[in-house]
């Protein structure tokens, strides 16, 4: 068992357990959001039920957030240390067009949207696309 990640799981009220602290370490160490079939060939012999279940408790929990960024899989990525997942805590997406990877963009947030009064805003996914660093290399 992992200290801080038991700390960080603690955190968010989340009851530590082996499968969850290493679907945790892999969120940390992970640069680009990931899919649940990119997790699962992390996990070769775990339940795919399992990891589904890990990812939907973290998310609930406001650990990570989704990303639907038009590829068509849902790809899932940590969450900052003070996000509650509101309105304003929502940031940018990128999509490289290159390697299909998703970088969230933390520090550029979703511009305020005025909609007509009689209008309620629920959600909101921005996803920009183009060509990472990595790849215009």
């Amino acid at each position: 068992m992992n200290p801080e990640l038991d700390k960080k799981l603690k955190s968010k009220n989340i009851r530590p357990t082996a499968m969850r602290q290493l679907v945790l370490q892999v969120l940390i160490d992970q640069n680009t959001a990931i899919s649940l079939p990119e997790l699962e060939q992390k996990f070769e012999k775990a339940d795919k039920a399992t990891l589904y279940r890990t990812l939907k408790t973290f998310e609930e929990k406001r650990l990570i957030h989704h990303i639907e960024d038009g590829t068509g899989a849902v790809k899932y990525a940590l969450c900052h240390e003070k996000c509650n997942c509101h309105l304003e805590d929502l940031h940018v997406h990128f999509l490289c067009t290159k390697c299909n990877q998703t970088y969230c963009l933390d520090e550029i947030q979703i511009p305020d949207i005025k909609l007509p009064s009689d209008f309620l805003l629920e959600s909101v996914n921005l996803v920009v696309k183009g060509i990472c660093s990595n790849c215009k290399k």
